[in-house]
């Protein structure tokens, strides 16, 4: 084996490999690593807590036009070196602005959209002198894709590495109060295979010489900026740091508790003869207060509502969504205020056994998608128009649930969850998983910790997935995957656990540290491809498979076939949205014959939208597997899977059909 290996920092390490041989030695050697993965402990996340207004809380939005900068992708550690930070972008380079939140790759009408490496940012913004008295600052970015590097003033504040999930650090000693600031980031998109999710890096030849070319196994594009918003938010000195809630219900549904626990930060309270304690308040939706209760030092307790309203997801009742606002007090020994923050509560519970799923005490049957955060222009940017409409889609054509593939998604959409009662399957970003190493493991348990931490609270996440098509038929996947299980079973036993697994159930080596079995499997499209009459049978047998092997619930996480809107050829060929249709029937057979052996729970369709990918000739402009184009309108399978997810509601939860749902034909007259 020959190496030659450049390095301008630990994430551009650019192999050239050429192969002679498999030494028998690195063979043994590889195995032997993989047998001996140690569980070590990961960094815990502190605060993180959503930026809210209140009493004692300011926050304001550095969201906008930002000033940007493209690294030389042969010389990305540059701006490091030569301490681009340290004054106004403009000073070093000519910048171009750059809106935020964002994708930076399609703004711009250059090569920015194959760029590998670090880009910059900065802006500046002004702090009132006000907020220099008894309180703290705190800077807090909701998603930088995939590392980022944060400076105030020429200052560095924060580093975080794994996109999609946020972070945050105090900025009070740094900030220039009733002056101008500034704020300078570095973002690096390169993905190796120590990264989550994993990519490759390589120096191959152009025309030019030699250039940077990052590669990768998923089927979507590596967006890439700051994807979220940017908050400046304030808290007391001594404050409230973390609410962590857990609900339960009564047997007949009619009594709600709602558990809570409180971690506070500041000097008050380490002061001996300051006894903080916490006064909770719950309201409903019309603001009255149905249940309260003062705190022991301990700074938890129980809120019990008689009579409650359940959390109950969308069709399910007739009242979905149903949340309670709680209001959290600190207050010190004489009953000093000193902080307050509010969140929403739905109050529920969930179970599960070796056949099924409940929420309430009543069996779920998922209907619902794969998605992904993805629009033309803003790529993975955060964009509430967009987020509003998709959650009109997904009620419009009935589902009750999605999978955050292959990443979490914004925390303004699983607020939007909640408030509508969309069950989330909430997935890490750990996705094609190969190559098992400790450095990955660590990484891999880090962002689930960095996501539970976030989505615990939310009473529609529902499920916790640990990867997406991890290549669990490797020897070393069977150490690796009891450990990144075990792991999300210490951070929460209130939901289930489960990964979409692509490989066949005679070889999957991670599915007995699963509690619910979902599967990815392309029949009449990946195989046997345009054979319509090779797909009933097919997922029947293979459901009953992987039931049979582990005995536990099983959901379809993934089928589909790519159309091409317009398309249009009888009899139904591949890429026409006849073909789609058919493809959806002849699942929708299959999924009704495994619905009656009572252990199989749900059926997601692959794709909500159709979405970008890496360039390559088996997409035309990306992944076309979309039920709704990626300008969000309807496809024909569409209204076939309308149909089926509201007779599926009206059938399993006695919900009522939308008066739109069929078309008049005739008034037939015998």
């Amino acid at each position: 084996m020959h190496l030659r290996i450049r390095l301008t920092c630990r994430k551009y390490e650019i192999w050239a490999l050429s192969f002679f041989s498999l030494v028998t030695g690195l063979y043994v050697l590889h195995f032997s690593i993989a047998l001996i993965l140690v569980n070590k402990e990961v960094p815990q996340t502190r605060g993180m807590l959503y930026p809210r207004e209140s009493e004692t809380r300011e926050v304001r939005s550095l969201d906008g036009i930002w000033n940007f900068v493209r690294s030389d992708q042969a010389n990305p550690t540059q701006g490091v070196r030569d301490e681009w930070y340290a004054k106004e972008l403009s000073k070093s380079r000519p910048t171009i602005p750059m809106p935020v939140p964002a994708s930076y790759n399609d703004i711009t009408t250059d090569n920015l959209r194959d760029h590998v490496g670090t880009v910059w940012y900065d802006r500046k913004f002004f702090v009132p002198r006000s907020w220099s008295k008894d309180q703290r600052i705190w800077l807090r970015f909701g998603s930088v894709h995939y590392e980022a590097y944060v400076w105030i003033n020429g200052q560095k504040v924060v580093k975080h590495e794994m996109g999609h999930l946020p972070f945050e650090a105090e900025v009070t000693d740094f900030l220039n109060y009733g002056a101008e600031n500034r704020i300078t980031v570095m973002c690096d998109n390169a993905l190796i295979q120590t990264t989550v999710p994993q990519g490759r890096i390589t120096e191959v030849p152009n025309d030019g010489g030699m250039t940077i070319v990052q590669s990768y196994t998923f089927d979507f594009f590596n967006y890439a900026g700051i994807h979220r918003s940017v908050h400046l938010y304030t808290t007391p000195r001594t404050f409230i740091e973390e609410v962590e809630v857990t609900t339960n219900l009564s047997k007949d549904a009619t009594v709600g508790e709602v558990f809570y626990s409180v971690s506070v930060n500041g000097s008050a309270a380490n002061e001996a003869d300051n006894v903080l304690h916490i006064q909770a308040n719950l309201y409903d939706k019309e603001g009255i207060l149905v249940a309260n209760a003062t705190s022991d030092q301990k700074l938890g307790g129980k809120l019990q509502v008689n009579p409650v309203k359940p959390w109950w997801p969308y069709l399910m009742h007739s009242e979905p969504g149903y949340l309670y606002q709680l209001e959290i007090k600190l207050l010190a020994t004489n009953d000093e205020l000193l902080d307050v923050y509010r969140l929403k509560v739905g109050i529920r519970t969930l179970s599960w056994n070796s056949q099924q799923f409940l929420i309430n005490g009543k069996p779920v049957y998922f209907r619902g998608f794969g998605r992904h955060e993805d629009s033309d222009i803003r790529g993975k940017g955060l964009d509430n128009a967009l987020m509003v409409r998709d959650f009109n889609l997904l009620k419009w054509i009935g589902a009750n649930a999605y999978r955050t593939s292959h990443y979490p998604y914004s925390e303004e959409s699983m607020q939007f969850a909640d408030e509508h009662g969309i069950m989330i399957i909430d997935e890490c970003p750990s996705v094609d998983t190969e190559n098992f190493s400790q450095e990955l493991l660590g990484k891999h348990k880090s962002s689930l910790e960095q996501l539970i931490h976030r989505d615990r609270n939310h009473p529609s996440v529902v499920m916790w997935s640990i990867a997406n098509e991890p290549r669990t038929g490797s020897v070393s996947a069977d150490s690796y995957f009891e450990l990144v299980a075990n792991f999300t079973r210490s951070l929460d036993k209130t939901r289930p656990i489960t990964a979409a697994i692509a490989v066949p159930n005679t070889q999957d080596k991670a599915g007995r540290s699963l509690d619910i079995i979902s599967f990815n499997r392309y029949n009449a499209w990946y195989s046997n491809a345009g054979r319509l009459d090779m797909i009933t049978q097919n997922v029947i047998d293979e459901a009953i498979a992987w039931n049979k092997r582990y005995n536990k619930p099983i959901i379809m996480s993934e089928y589909g076939a790519d159309t091409l809107e317009g398309l249009h050829m009888q009899p139904a060929y591949v890429w026409s949205e006849e073909f789609q249709t058919e493809v959806f029937s002849r699942h929708f057979k299959a999924f009704d014959e495994l619905r009656k052996k009572g252990w199989f729970i749900g059926e997601f369709v692959w794709n909500f939208a159709d979405f970008k990918t890496a360039q390559t000739y088996t997409r035309v402009g990306g992944n076309k597997k979309g039920v709704f184009t990626r300008a969000r309108q309807p496809k024909a399978a569409a209204h076939l899977l309308r149909k089926r997810y509201f007779a599926l509601g009206r059938d399993l939860d006695q919900c009522s059909f939308p008066d739109d749902l069929f078309t008049y034909i005739a008034d037939l007259i015998s």
